[in-house]
Order: structure tokens, then sequence, then C-alpha cells
């Protein structure tokens, strides 16, 4: 109970500057908005039911950019307060002062509001897109994660503020409006004058306010789709129809996977897939109207590669399984986002494999986790858990770290506890946890109340220290050791942890005619532990693949291992080839053993492996030099020339379902790195009777045509990719053509496409054309002094979450020394707010690429290397 207005005033000054004071928290939400497209503007009304838990005379919430208008407060005899509002736009916060004492109990804070309809994607924003008949036409969308709900309406804006939220939107009426849950009641009303629709939606479960959303404009959904009781449909712009079918064949699956999955039926009481034209991410789990951006929901299975469609697959998966884990359960606080984002990781890559089993989407993962295994091998990562306080911060944590690593990590405890017991922990944490917050912690008891196992101390081993461990493969020892790219931290600090708790898998394999299936568990919580089996039995350590640690075998194992690589299941050839180049560009292992390697994977049907190799083959090109560049030109032929020339160019009867995408990986790396004057040509061949009138081309091979193509950088071949950006058949069309534009190989051409990526291309696309642009071989140089150039214009024009990503290819600049130092330069002395931890392990990446090609170049190894082992 407080007494004075100095006591309360303390505790204010005292409280944490990002976290709001508890005395006052909300339990109901009753939201009216009005938003004017044509205006660029909205107004509103917020009601908020509150529980006053400490008495007092100001009450703290959020707001951002908003101008508050009114504000009052009505206690529960019905007297009415009017109060005095302070908006601090540096801390983001909203007091009300209250000219009286608020007593314990149930209050009700009513605030209106206005705001404009910003351009950034984020918090109640404008999208755009042009009909049928040419005109521009304008959607008002939501983004409110991490921070940005406040954005849109006043709140209590923190994850563990969960509260239902009444939505009423009054729009024109003539546009479609959209929110978390079902209309209930529709009525048209005369506002000024003007003719509007009153649009009311049911309360929601309670939930986080970032989960809140509201989608009005000239939008169309399809009809109903019924996926166990629940109404599902896909909300798009005009003329897409033809492109719905797959999302909602997904969506289905996804319906009926997850509640048996969990053992808790969907929370929501619909499901709306809402295409948004313009979006900062890939999609927002938002319950009950999640949104996507286009390429990422929207698609034609008759015109899209595989690869394209799992990407769909993917997402709605991801974002579906968040209604559980995520929406239902929630993080207390924004360092607990991996588990959200991680756990939705796991979750959609099991639901995409259970969905189309011959897509071996865990085999693909393996290389989405050799990714983030990549940036965890820097000295500059990070855990997957710390502590966060800003909402810069929070919005940091969306990485591969967060994702991938994690996602792998949950994949690996599964593996080691068996599915079905992993899945009970996971029911557990549920059920004991709905419409509540909970730590990472609450999992780690869930899953040690269902196994029996000590899983909070493996798991904590992984989550709340940076890196993973090399573990070494003795004669008959299993050793694990910190890994490292580097010898020695480019800062002298060190996020790289000492030791973990390994569960490790080691299968032996007799004989190549007959190999053993034993499978031993050994937990290396030590620095080493006795290896299962005799001393030269050729062993699979990490077998199955699901560890997330590298595997050192010694050279001599490694061979024997080559000698059989059919006897591991493609997951463990991935490993194997990936660990060795690890190995490889830490200087722990000869370029030749992956060359060897590389020789031997024969017929391989997935892209996996071979994509190993071109990035090796790539990286050996950037640094190679014009002296060494025929060299590895001759390696590309040798390694990926005979498996590209016995699946050709066209799809053949009754092949294997990804052996279209490693057709398209090969043509690529031979038009490309090797410049095979027969890929070449014949990539311009089909390019030429693709963009003809009514010309088609095989979706799988289409992107690698067009790097192909754009490499050759032949007069009119720009123009004509131009030309299909602008009028593209489908999204994916669009996006295949405008990465296209920034991979030309030609410094001219790559000024054009900057400056199309600074006025005429989508704020969302933007970043990931000039990234691409960056990475370009010939034009990238040239690209960074313009980066450098327009630095200021770049970061306003495209949204703060987006920045490090645009900036992730940086690390390909590594061919001069000189160039590679200007750029750590630059991107040291001018920090982003949002993602610089991303660019410090950027520029590290970049580091280890200059130290690999300086260590080929002085010992005069890389044509030697690889015209040895490939003669070999």
């Amino acid at each position: 109970m407080r007494s004075d207005p100095g006591p309360l005033e303390s505790s204010l000054e005292r409280v944490d500057p990002y976290r709001l004071p508890r005395w006052v928290e909300p339990t109901c939400y009753r939201i009216e908005l009005s938003p004017d497209l044509g205006q660029a503007r909205f107004s509103g009304s917020v009601e908020i039911d509150v529980e006053v838990h400490e008495q007092t005379d100001r009450i703290v919430l959020n707001a951002a950019e908003l101008e508050i208008s009114a504000a009052s407060i009505v206690r529960p005899a019905g007297d009415v307060l009017e109060v005095r509002t302070t908006l601090d736009e540096a801390s983001e916060r909203l007091v009300l002062s209250l000219p009286a004492r608020l007593e314990e109990g149930e209050a009700t804070v009513r605030i209106s509001f206005s705001g404009s309809l910003n351009d950034k994607l984020r918090g109640f924003y404008r999208s755009t897109f042009t009909d049928t008949k040419g005109r521009t036409r304008t959607i008002a969308t939501t983004q409110m994660e991490s921070t940005d709900a406040r954005r849109a309406f006043p709140c209590w804006d923190e994850p563990d503020r969960k509260a239902t939220f009444e939505v009423t939107l009054v729009v024109d009426e003539d546009l479609a409006a959209f929110s978390n849950s079902p209309v209930v009641h529709e009525q048209p009303v005369v506002i000024d004058g003007v003719r509007k629709r009153l649009v009311r939606f049911a309360p929601t479960m309670k939930m986080s306010s970032y989960l809140v959303a509201f989608v009005v404009g000239p939008l169309v959904a399809t009809e109903p789709l019924d996926a166990g009781g629940v109404p599902v449909r896909v909300v798009h712009v005009p003329g897409k129809e033809h492109l719905t079918a797959f999302a909602l064949e997904v969506a289905r699956h996804a319906l009926e996977f997850f509640p048996e999955y969990f053992g808790i039926p969907y929370p929501g009481q619909k499901l709306d897939l809402v295409a948004i034209p313009d979006f900062a991410y890939g999609a927002m789990e938002n319950l009950g109207c999640v949104t996507f951006r286009e390429t990422a929901l929207l698609v034609d299975p008759r015109h899209a590669s595989r690869v394209e469609l799992e990407r769909v697959a993917d997402v709605i998966h991801h974002e579906i399984a968040h209604m559980w884990f995520g929406d239902l359960v929630t993080m207390s606080w924004w360092e607990g986002i991996w588990l959200n984002e991680a756990f939705a990781t796991f979750m959609e890559i099991l639901a995409t494999d259970h969905f189309h089993p011959e897509w071996e989407r865990w085999t693909t993962f393996g290389v989405e986790r050799d990714s983030a295994m990549s940036v965890d091998g820097l000295h500059s990562t990070r855990p997957i858990e710390y502590p966060v306080r800003s909402p810069s911060e929070a919005d940091g944590m969306f990485d591969t770290l967060t994702y991938e690593k994690g996602g792998s990590v949950l994949r690996m405890l599964e593996q080691y506890l068996g599915a079905d017991v992993f899945r009970d922990g996971v029911r557990r944490y549920i059920a004991a946890h709905a419409y509540a917050n909970t730590a990472t912690a609450d999992l780690w008891d869930a899953l040690e109340e269902a196994s029996g196992e000590p899983i909070r101390a493996i798991a904590e081993s992984w989550i709340l220290q940076g890196g993973h461990p090399l573990v070494r493969v003795g004669d008959t020892t299993l050793t694990q050791e910190p890994f490292a790219y580097l010898p020695e931290p480019p800062d002298g600090s060190s996020s790289i942890g000492r030791r973990w708790l390994v569960p490790v898998l080691v299968r032996r394999l007799d004989n190549a005619e007959d190999p053993g299936n034993e499978v031993s568990r050994v937990l290396l919580a030590e620095e080493t532990a006795p290896l299962p089996g005799s001393a030269g039995q050729r062993v699979v350590v990490n077998a199955g693949g699901w560890g997330v640690y590298r595997v050192g075998y010694q050279e001599a194992q490694r061979t024997r291992l080559g000698e059989v690589l059919g006897s591991l299941t493609a997951l463990e050839r991935f490993d194997l080839v990936s660990d060795t180049w690890a190995l490889v560009l830490a200087g722990r292992a000869g370029l030749g053993e992956l060359v060897r390697l590389a020789t031997r994977l024969g017929d391989e049907e997935g892209p996996e492996n071979y994509q190993v190799v071109a990035s090796a083959l790539s990286l050996c090109d950037r640094v190679a030099g014009d002296a060494g560049r025929p060299a590895v030109q001759d390696a590309a032929k040798t390694l990926l020339g005979p498996r590209s020339a016995a699946l050709g160019w066209d799809p053949r009867a009754n092949e294997g379902e990804r052996v279209p995408t490693l057709r398209a990986l090969l043509v690529e790396a031979l038009g490309t790195i090797a410049r095979t004057a027969e890929v070449r040509a014949e990539a311009a061949r089909r390019f030429d009777a693709w963009h003809a009138d009514g010309g088609t081309i095989d979706a799988d091979i289409a992107s690698a045509v067009l790097a192909v193509v754009a490499d050759q950088a032949r007069a009119g071949d720009y123009d004509a990719v131009l030309e299909r950006y602008r009028h593209p058949a489908n999204p994916q069309d669009e996006r295949r053509h405008l990465l296209a534009l920034g991979s030309f190989a030609d410094v001219d051409l790559c000024s054009r496409t900057f400056d199309l990526a600074m006025s005429e291309v989508r704020r969302q696309d933007g970043p990931f054309l000039v990234r691409t642009l960056l990475a370009n071989r010939v034009g990238g140089p040239a690209i960074w002094e313009r980066v450098k150039g327009d630095w200021q214009p770049l970061l306003d024009r495209f949204p703060d979450v987006t920045h490090h990503s645009m900036l992730a290819a940086v690390r390909t600049l590594c061919a001069d020394p000189a160039l590679a130092d200007d750029v750590t330069r630059f991107l040291t002395d001018h920090p982003l707010v949002v993602g610089q931890r991303s660019v410090v392990q950027t520029l590290e990446q970049l580091a280890v690429h200059v130290r690999f090609g300086e260590r080929m170049r002085v010992e005069g190894r890389l044509g030697d290397a690889l015209e040895k082992a490939t003669a070999d």
C-alpha cells in the first residue's frame, strides 16, 4: 500500500527503464480503430479493464508515435477521473497522472488517440499494390512483434501482460476487415457524412499484445475450408485466387498434425492466412490472423520449384505451430523468444517431413543447421539464450542462432531421449502452462519428468553458453574441445564456451558389405570418454547426424569412411563432408581431404553434399586471383561435371523428388564457377526460349538459368529480366528475376540495380537485392562504395530488422585484404541500432575467408591441392 507520492516516484525511478511497473495490469482491451487509407492516418480509442494491485495516483503503460487526445479512468463506482497525460517518446511510455488516488481493485482506463499509417513495416502501417486495372491500392496492416503494438494503440506491451482483446474496426464500406477472431457484428455507419462499415470481432483468448492483428483493404478471401472443425481461409489481393490451393492444403495438414502432437485442440476460433504485399519478415504468428509475405504463402505448384514449395510449407507449418508454442504458451520476457522460434522451427520441419516424406526434410535441415554452426564457430557467437533488456536487443534475437541452432539442439535432445518421450514432455509443458507465460526451465522440467534424464543440465550446457564442441575421434577415445574458425578472437574476447554435456551416438560399421547398425549412447560430460567398439573399427560418430557439434576424425579414419559412403545415411554423409570443410576453413585439415571426399559422392541424389563442395569452390574462386582461377575451374568441372552430365537438363520419369534441386545446383556452379562453355550456351538458349512470347521453363532450374545468364551479361538480357520482374507470372517468378538483377557480372548494371533498390523495389525486398549485389564477384567492391556513400539513406529506406541481413554478404569481399579492412573499419564505426551483433559476426566470417585465402596463396596450396586431389 502506498501512502504518499514520494515512495511511488522513487519506485518509478528505480524500475528497469524497459519494464513497466506492475502495480496496475490489464485484463481486457476493447479497441476501436478508424483507418483512413487515403490520408495514411488512423484514429481510435481503447478501453482497458485493469487490476490495480497497489494504491496509486499514476498509471504507466506503453505508447509510441501516437497523439493522445484524451484519457480518463472509470472507478468501480462509475465515477470518471480525467487524467493528465505525458508521452515520453524516448522511453515509449505514456504516464497517466490521476487527480486522486486509485484504490486497489478493478478500474477501466479510457484513451483516445490518433497516428500515422507509417511506411516502416511495423506497428500499424500501410502496404500498396497495383490492381488489375493499373491503379495503386492501399492496405492498412500490422506487425506488432517485438514491441510495436504500442505504435497502434496504448497498451502494456510486454509478453507477460496477457489479456483478452475485443477489436472493432470502422472502415470504408467497400473494404474488407480482418482480425484475430471471427466477426460477430457488422453495421453501416455514417461518419462526417461518409458511409462506412463498423466491424466488431469476438473476444480473443488471453494473449500477449504482440499477437494482436488487424488488416483493412481491398482484399478477398477464399471460401472457408473446414480443417478439423476450424474454418481456414487465405486472404489475398484480387486476382491471385489461383495461388491459394497449396496453402490451404498445408494448413489442413497442420491442423490435423499439431493437435495430435500437442494433445490440445487448436486454441483459436478461426484461421486466416493473409498475404501482404509489403512485409518485413517472412510471416507473423498472430493468433487466428497469420500474416505472410506473398512469396511465403501464394504459390502455383505447376510453376514452382520443389524448394519454393518446401519453403511455403515450412513457413505455414512454422506459424501454425506457434498457435500452441508461442501464442497459447508464451515466454515471460524476450530472452525466451529463442524457445518460441526454435520450437516452431523444430515443429515446422517435423510437420513438413510428415506432409511430404519424400522431400527428406530432416536431411535438408542439416544444411540450415550447418549454416547456424558456421556462425556459432565464431568467437563473436552468443548463447542461444542471453539477457535481453531493450526492444532493439529483442529484435536482434531473430537470427540463425535462435531459429536453426535452437531448433537443432531440440532435435538433438529429441533423438537422444526418443521421439515419444520428448513429445510426452512437450505435452506436459503445454498443458501445464496454457494461457500463461513460462521460462525456459519449465520445458526442461517437463522433459525431465517425462524421461527421468538430466535434461536441464544437458540443455543448459548448450543454451546458456555460445559455441559448440569439436569431438575428436581417437583410436579408443572421444575428446571434446571448443571449435573455432580463428585461433584467436579478433577483439580479444570470445563467447565460445569451454565444455558441454555432449549426447554422442556412435554406430559401428563392421565391414563395407554388411555394415552393423548397433548404436551406442555416450554422454561426453568430461573432456574425454571411451570410444565404443574395437580399435581400428570403422565407426560413425554422431550416428544419425543429429548432433550439434563437429566431428574431427583422423585423416585415415576419414579416408576409410569415404570408402563406404553408401553405408552412411544421407545426413551422416552430409555431416562428414560439411565437418571436413569446416576443419579446412579453420586450418585443421587440408583442402585435399575435402576434394577426395567430393570425388566419392558419385550418384548422390540429394543436393546437400554437392552444395558444400560448390560453396567451397566458390570461396576458392574468390580468393584465387587470376592466376589461380583456372585450377578452380578445372576442379569444378572434375568434381561436378560427371554428375551433372548424368542428370542432364530435363526431369526424368521416376527420378527422386530432390534430384531437380541437385540438377539446378550443378548447372549454376558449372555455369558460374567452372564457366563451362557448353553449360553457359545451353543456359542462354533456354533463357531466350523462356523469355520469348509464350515461353516456359522447368521451375526447378529457372533460378540456375538466370544466374548463369546474368554471369554472362549479354546485351539485352538485363532489360529482359527487369521487364519480367515488373510483370511477373507469380510471386516466385518476381523474386527470381529480382535477385537475378543483382547477379549480372557488370559494374554498370550493378550500379543501375542499386538505384532500383533505392527507388522502385519494395522496401521489404530492397535489402536482399543489395545483399545480392554485395555478393556479386564483379560488382561487389563497387557496390560497397555505393553502400558507404548512401549509408544513411539505406538505413532510412529499409526496415531496421533487415539491415544486418543486407550486410551479410560483405563476408564475400575477401579477395582483397585492403578492401576487407575497409569494410571492417566502416561497419565498426557505423554500428546498427538493430542487429549489430550479427554484423560483428559477419565481419569475423570475412576475416575467416581472408585468412583462408592468404593461407592458400602464401603456401601455394590452392592450385596444387585442387590439381593433386582431383587427379588422385
